[in-house]
């Protein structure tokens, strides 16, 4: 258990960010900030015992004096098929942003716990230059490890596959694939899926992804610290635990078919998965049964 630090989280008001910030405030008696933008955090997710500071990672410098132990950079642009489109927020957020802070790890003497993409490892290692998102994300994980060797900077990298539960957005275009599954069902239209719907993703419960986020960062070091569950689902699949009809959608650009999973170093710290996706579906389809939606 992380105990009697002072814990930066960039991204602390977005939907695995909230998650995090709030277990770090509940035990051990640390000091929590959050850093964001706002971009797709919303203030309806803040939690008690938390610092909230509002602004750019760019700028974390100016707008966090303070030297943390420890900082969890979540606080990046996360959506692969949008970024084609987004690029110029894309750079802003992932290559100006991350800079920010890890330059400022260096210089405070901060741990870093990077939250890379897993996209990379997709398609053979062929994913990392499928979409600008995954590009960035690629290149990042290189400039951290770069740091811990010209500067001696003290990092762990972990990476994310298709994370699920409270607070995911739901609608819009950055919203998630099962947060978008969850609000059609509840509207009872049919649930749209990508073409071709085979391909093939790892869900993870947000709570397991933060009880592994917390675990490396007391313990991690070094890259690859895989964060999913070992099952894997094509996308129709997942359509079919809710029932119902499906509408097919053309073929995205940068969509991957597979997401290679590596939890080796993560299961190493004593992690492993508690939720699973199926039950998770089916709570939702039961209250829906039931007349709520809660």
């Amino acid at each position: 258990m992380l105990e009697n630090q002072t814990i930066l989280v960039a991204g602390g008001s977005g939907f695995i960010g909230s998650h995090l910030v709030q277990a770090l405030a509940s035990t051990g008696n640390n000091r929590v900030l959050s850093l964001d933008t706002y971009f797709t955090g919303t203030r309806d997710n803040h939690v008690a015992g938390v610092e909230y500071i509002e602004g750019h990672t760019k700028d974390i410098a100016d707008l966090c004096p303070d030297a943390p132990d420890l900082v969890f950079h979540l606080g990046e642009y996360s959506r692969v098929e949008q970024s084609f489109q987004d690029m110029a927020l894309v750079w802003d957020l992932n290559k100006a942003g991350t800079f920010g802070v890890v330059e400022y790890c260096r210089q405070r003497g901060s741990k870093l716990v990077y939250a890379g993409s897993s996209t990379k490892f997709a398609e053979g290692g062929m994913g990392r230059d499928q979409s600008p998102y995954a590009w960035t994300k690629a290149t990042n994980t290189e400039l951290v490890m770069n740091y811990g060797q010209w500067f001696g900077l003290e990092f762990a990298i972990t990476y994310f596959y298709n994370v699920y539960g409270p607070r995911e957005i739901t609608c819009g275009e950055y919203a998630t694939v099962l947060g978008i599954f969850r609000s059609q069902f509840e509207a009872g239209v049919p649930l749209t899926v990508v073409s071709p719907g085979t391909q093939r993703r790892n869900f993870t419960h947000v709570d397991d992804i933060v009880r592994g986020l917390i675990l490396v960062g007391e313990h991690g070091s070094g890259d690859e610290y895989g964060l999913g569950a070992d099952a894997s689902y094509s996308v129709l699949e997942i359509a079919g635990l809710f029932g119902g009809q499906t509408h097919m959608l053309p073929e995205r650009r940068g969509n991957r078919m597979d997401a290679a999973l590596d939890s080796s170093k993560a299961t190493s710290l004593g992690w492993h998965t508690e939720r699973c996706v199926e039950q998770y579906i089916a709570g939702i389809v039961k209250a829906k049964s039931n007349g709520s939606t809660g």
